[in-house]
């Protein structure tokens, strides 16, 4: 194990390319439910999903960002409309807001979202500094694993780490059964050989934390026992003390880079001014490109930014 802070975690720059560069956009494509029985029963009782109102509520959604958002460049899939609807439990006007609220955090930190797709994050990838495990949870939620010792912040800012992240966030919330919405929903963070400096730090900022999130957050030190106590070792790679052999970040990395032509499609197409609608959405204190990051904070930052 490095001496730097590792996490687990369960459930996300150059200029735009012009349009001549770019394919075409694809047709709207009309949703179909891929959830099983158990997860559409699981979405009922929880998100108050019903799926004979489902396409209902989709269509709801897309007229009042067509009456009262008119301006907001958004696409009105009903697949991408309906993980705001879930992540906000089928509220309509907490749904309007959540994206309202995605694209404005897009068009204000550009550093980010900008020419965001895997061939222009090569050197993230390669370093190991985030992948995702390949066995689910026993409730089936993915396992985003962070190691920030991998970032030597003289290769790259800060923000080529949290591009990684947001990209392995929006390809894993492809598939239905492991979306709620964006930004995706955060069932644990488990933190492992962390500094000294990270336990004083978070006990600091834990008070203003609402308590659902802080009650999320398990800080395990250097005792693995305590790891498999929520996570079993038959999913966890050797490092952490599991069974599921090596740490490979090569599928995962494989993965993204085989969905270059998606988030071209939706991350590198221009587009318009910002919108009068959107409010301004400004990255987390801290963490601009140009702030200076000694050895001594850059686990807990990296902490701190993938985990909001």
């Amino acid at each position: 194990m490095s001496e730097e802070s590792d996490s687990l975690r369960t459930s996300p720059s150059a200029a735009s390319l012009s349009e001549n560069e770019l394919p075409p956009p694809s047709a709207p494509a009309g949703y179909v439910c891929s959830l099983t029985e158990e997860l559409v029963a699981k979405a009922r009782e929880e998100l108050q999903e019903k799926p004979e109102w489902r396409l209902r509520d989709v269509q709801a959604l897309r007229d009042m960002v067509r009456k009262e958002c008119p301006n907001l460049s958004t696409s009105l899939e009903d697949a991408f409309l309906l993980r705001f609807l879930r992540a906000r439990k089928f509220d309509y006007d907490r749904a309007l807001q959540l994206l309202i609220n995605y694209h404005s955090c897009r068009r204000s930190w550009p550093e980010v979202f900008n020419n965001l797709r895997p061939s222009a994050l090569k050197e993230v990838l390669a370093s190991g500094f985030l992948t995702v495990l390949p066995h689910t949870d026993p409730r089936g939620c993915h396992v985003l694993c962070l190691r920030p010792d991998r970032w030597i912040p003289s290769n790259y800012p800060i923000t080529e780490n949290i591009r990684a992240i947001y990209l392995t966030l929006e390809k894993l919330i492809q598939s239905e059964e492991t979306q709620d919405g964006f930004p995706i929903r955060i069932k644990a963070v488990h933190v492992v050989n962390e500094p000294r400096i990270f336990k004083g730090i978070f006990a600091i900022i834990k008070p203003f934390l609402k308590e659902k999130i802080a009650n999320r957050f398990f800080l395990h030190g250097s005792d693995l026992n305590s790891l498999h106590t929520n996570l079993p070792r038959d999913i966890l790679p050797r490092e952490y003390g599991g069974t599921a052999g090596e740490l490979d970040i090569t599928a995962w990395n494989t993965v993204l880079l085989a969905s270059e032509e998606d988030f071209v499609r939706e991350f590198c197409r221009p587009g318009p001014p910002c919108d009068s609608i959107l409010g301004q959405a400004l990255p987390p204190e801290g963490l601009s490109s140009e702030a200076p990051c000694d050895d001594s904070m850059r686990a807990v930052k990296s902490q701190l930014y993938s985990c909001y």
